[in-house]
Parts: C-alpha cells; structure tokens; sequence
C-alpha cells in the first residue's frame, strides 16, 4: 500500500490490539503488581504455591494432554502426586508444535481467544492461544515493570525497532517505518539499516516526538554505530529497552552514546512463561506472576549461580497451560538471593546467555556459553558473530570499522583462546551478517553435527568472573 495507506492500516490494528491488552482495570492492576515488589520470600513463596497448586490441578483434570499423561502413567502403576511439580515431565517445544490444540483446558472457546506464534527462529512457530484475561494481566505486568520501572508508560510515544515487514524488503528509500496511531507506535523496520538510511531514521524518531524504544539489540547497535560514525545523537529519550536477544555490553555502551539516555535489558518469550526487567541497579529481576523457573543441566538442578538450561512454569495462562517447558534458552539465577539495592525482594537473574544451542564445545569436550566479552567495548567492530565449524576451528564472521587491524585480530583471537583452547580461528570480514526470518541475530551459532557434540552432562566452563562469583558465594 501507498504508505498513509500503510499507517492507517497499522493503526486500525493497533486500535484492536489496543482493546485486547488494555482497559479500565489496567491501572489498578498495575498498582498491584507494584505494592508485591516488597513482599517478604514468605509471602512470595505462599502465593507462588497457592497459583502452581490451582494451575497443576487445572492441568490434570481439564487438559487433554495432560490429563491422558496422567491417566497413562495410573495405569502404569506410578502413583506419584500430580501436585509436585518435580513428578510432571519436561515439554518439549516439539510436543506443542505436533498438537497444540491438545494443551488447550476443554472449557475454553478457541474463537474467542486471541492467537499468537512465536518467531520460529530454530523451527516451525508455536501457536499460543490466551484469553483476553490472560493479556490484560501479561501487559499490565509490562506497564508496570517494563514501562513504568524507566518513567514511562503506554500513554507516551514510542518506537520498536523490529522484525514484523512494516516495509517491503525491495524498498531503497525511506520512510522505513510505519506510525500506529492505535498504540503510539513509531514501527521500525530492522531490515533497512545502513549507513546511508541512519539519518532517515533519527529524523523519524525526531519527527514523531518518541520517548523511548524498544528493539533487539543488534538491530539498534547497528543504528548506533552508524549515528556515531556520523557524529549523530537522539535527543529527548528517556530509555532503551532491549528485547529478544541478550546484550552484550559492546552494545550497551554504543547504544547508550548515541541515543543518550540508559539501555535496560528484558528478558522474556511469546509463550510468556517466564519474564525479567532490569532495575536501575542493572540487575535483572524475575516476574513471580508469569511463571515458575527452573534452571537444570540435564535432568538436575544446578547450584543457584551457576548456569543450565530454562525449564519455565507459566502461571499467568491456565487456559493453556505449559509446564516443566523446555524455553531453549541457558543462564543462571544470581548466586546472591538477598534483596536488591533497588529495595525490590523479586528474584533476580544472574545472566542470560542466550540459547541452549549457542553453546561451543572444546575439543577436549569442555562446553563454552559465554564469548560475549572477547568483543570488548571500543573494539574496532561494528558486529560479529562466531560460527563453530569443527571441534577445532571457529569463523568469526566481522563487520570492520574503519581503525581495524591486525592488532585487534590478535586481541580477540587471544580471548577466544584462552577460553577455547588451541583451536583454528578463520577471520572473516563481511559486508553484513545475516539475521534469521524474524530480524533476530544470534552471536554464537554451533554448526557441528549431533553426534560431534559431546554428552549433556559435560561440566559447563565458567568465565573467570564466574569462578570468582562461584568462589564467593560457597565462601559465604
């Protein structure tokens, strides 16, 4: 379409998305979110056992996977309770993907329900279907944690940097974006940047009066990079949020210079069983409300710090309810439980690390899932990203800056082997680096074949400022 043709459509459904996340109970919903962030861990544990309680029982009795799961394992013999949440089986994503009618409680009317998919980065989307209950409670924990932790809120003008084709692919001159005037909404493609369109958009954002953005980190990295390499700000933002992806800290400190203001990061997933904001303390506090976590290498907890898989409990959809789900994503929880500095007694994240399959492995089987700080801050490169192709050799595919060199090819090769060990590092410049279908980036990509990777319960190899983290925390 012509594109005021194309606003007005964006708009007409940001005025139906709009009914579907909002209304009049919005704000005091909020309020309550925000009285629970000083909870004691006792009131905070009884009211977490009180809505897993009503969700597994639910589960068990009202749909259909489950309660056929349940039904097998009694004629089985096993008579192990149905309301610990240790005795439930992992879900995997390819369990949902098969039949996800099958999750849905037999009491609810699929027509009235709102569907979404998830971006399908490693497969085929899962479809999620949730109740406008389950949306209003899902944004309101957003107004309060995401928006209005930063001083900002749904009333105010913003933009999301991100994958949805607002644009056609094709198109080489602006605009790149799309004005929803249902939600306030400047769309920005992450698809069209480049050097020559940086300009383009800080106008737009300009233009539009936005105070803030979200958007993944990559995408708004590359922005940064090309605003600073033109001498270039974005004035009157009040925060960044960056979502999707982890970020690094390279990224952080670029996009902090050029659009003035702080990055926050978030942390969640279109199935919304597990959600965390970042305080301005920079830690990373859970959303009790949108799930239970467990963090597990193999079939086994870890130690609170230290890092595994995400297997995530969501409480805040009953009517599709997803437990024990395996989200593909690693990290840890903070070694230290105590309350934040912020005053807020939620549960933190130590680290998010990405997914469970941008893990690298040594060739003397060690697992690596941490590479994010060989690219340190100020180094001579606009984005990277490290491909394992063998055991003993990784691509670090580059996109130079312009005071690139050989000295800053030995700095990261040096880096990477100090966690690596003596492996093949091909250093490959590029012009750009590939996203997904979605627009996402991913900066560790292992290639190797199933059966070159070695066994799940390999110990995980700590960065020195975990060895160091772990240290303390047994030391206390």
């Amino acid at each position: 379409l012509p594109y005021p043709l194309r606003c007005a459509s964006a708009s007409a459904r940001g005025l139906y998305l709009r009914w579907w996340r909002y209304d009049a109970s919005t704000d005091r919903a909020v309020a309550e979110i925000l009285s629970r962030e000083t909870w004691s861990p006792a009131q905070w544990q009884a009211w977490t056992d009180e809505e897993l309680a009503r969700l597994l029982h639910r589960a068990a009795t009202r749909v259909p996977w489950y309660r056929e799961h349940w039904a097998r394992r009694r004629r089985e013999g096993d008579r192990r309770s149905s309301e610990l949440l240790e005795h439930w089986p992992v879900l995997e994503k390819a369990e949902l993907r098969a039949n996800p009618r099958a999750f849905l409680a037999d009491d609810c009317r699929p027509a009235r329900m709102f569907g979404v998919h998830t971006s399908g980065t490693t497969g085929t989307p899962v479809h999620i279907l949730q109740s406008r209950a389950t949306v209003l409670r899902q944004y309101a924990l957003m107004e309060a944690r995401w928006r209005g932790w930063n001083g900002v809120s749904r009333h105010d003008r913003w933009a999301i940097l991100g994958g949805q084709l607002v644009t056609p692919v094709a198109q080489e001159a602006p605009p790149y974006w799309v004005w929803n005037a249902g939600l306030r909404q400047l769309y920005m493609s992450a698809y069209h940047l480049s050097p020559a369109a940086a300009e383009h958009y800080r106008a737009a954002l300009v233009r539009h009066k936005v105070r803030y953005i979200w958007g993944y980190p990559s995408g708004l990295h590359a922005l940064a990079e090309d605003l600073l390499a033109r001498g270039l700000t974005v004035p009157g933002l009040e925060v960044v949020i960056t979502v999707s992806e982890p970020l690094l800290e390279v990224q952080r400190s670029a996009i902090e210079r050029a659009f003035g203001c702080p990055v926050v990061e978030s942390y969640g997933m279109t199935e919304a069983v597990v959600s965390a904001s970042q305080c301005r303390h920079g830690a990373l506090h859970l959303w009790p409300e949108s799930g239970v976590l467990e963090v597990v290498d193999g079939a086994a907890p870890v130690v609170r710090g230290q890092a595994g898989e995400f297997l995530a409990t969501g409480l805040n959809n009953p009517d599709m309810p997803l437990i024990r789900y395996r989200t593909g994503d690693r990290g840890a929880l903070a070694a230290d439980a105590g309350v934040c500095a912020c005053g807020r007694t939620l549960p933190r994240l130590g680290r998010v690390e990405g997914r469970s399959d941008d893990v690298l492995y040594t060739p003397d089987g060690r697992r690596v899932s941490r590479l994010g700080s060989v690219i340190k801050a100020g180094s001579p490169i606009r984005e990277a990203q490290i491909v394992q192709e063998a055991l003993d050799r990784l691509r670090v595919r580059y996109i130079p800056a312009p005071e690139w060199s050989e000295a800053a090819e030995g700095e990261i090769l040096a880096a990477i082997r100090s966690r690596m060990g003596d492996v093949q590092v091909v250093f490959e410049p590029v012009q750009q680096i590939p996203r997904s279908a979605n627009g996402k980036f991913r900066f560790m990509v292992c290639a190797l074949p199933p059966d070159q990777k070695p066994p799940r319960e390999v110990e995980l190899v700590p960065s020195p400022r975990e060895s160091r983290e772990l240290a303390g925390s047994v030391e206390r």
